[in-house]
């Protein structure tokens, strides 16, 4: 354990950005599995609004800095073909 003052706070702070980013890559994953399973139903109206939704989570998530800008762009084009070359 950390004695100095400075340390101590680092340690609380990291855990605090910690639950943070994980809270929001979790939501991250959800999105994105609510899209697949849309896609797997054959619901092409479901899917859009899934996809929709999963854009705006995955982008929000790379302005809070928890993803790089190019991870960002790949997760929303992985989605995004999904839906577009639905059946």
């Amino acid at each position: 354990m950390a004695n100095i003052k400075s340390a101590k706070k680092r340690i609380l702070v990291t855990r605090t950005r910690t639950d943070r980013n994980k809270a929001i890559r979790s939501g991250v994953k959800t999105a994105i599995k609510k899209v697949y399973a849309a896609i797997e139903s054959g619901d092409k109206a479901a899917a859009q609004t899934a996809l929709q939704a999963a854009v705006k989570t995955i982008e929000m998530a790379g302005s809070k800095g928890v993803y790089h800008k190019n991870n960002v762009a790949r997760k929303v084009a992985r989605v995004s073909k999904a839906v577009n070359t639905m059946a």
